[in-house]
């Protein structure tokens, strides 16, 4: 079991990814992340004009149910 140190490093050592990589991550098109985004239903981070996301935290978003 990994401890909560070693969870937390992993996680803020993720690299944050585009809509375009999220789309293609999730087999779906660019234009359903925007409408997720729009709904605020997935769980994203904007930075600036940019919307990001970890990964580990749209899976967990699907695992969830997120995406029905």
């Amino acid at each position: 079991m990994k401890s909560k140190g070693k969870m937390e490093a992993q996680a803020s050592a993720e690299q944050w990814v585009s809509v375009e990589q999220v789309a293609h991550h999730l087999n779906v098109k660019p234009d359903t992340v925007y409408k997720w985004l729009e709904r605020k239903d997935i769980p994203a981070h904007k930075v600036g004009r940019l919307w990001r996301f970890k990964l580990s935290e749209i899976d967990q978003w699907i695992r969830s149910g997120g995406a029905k």
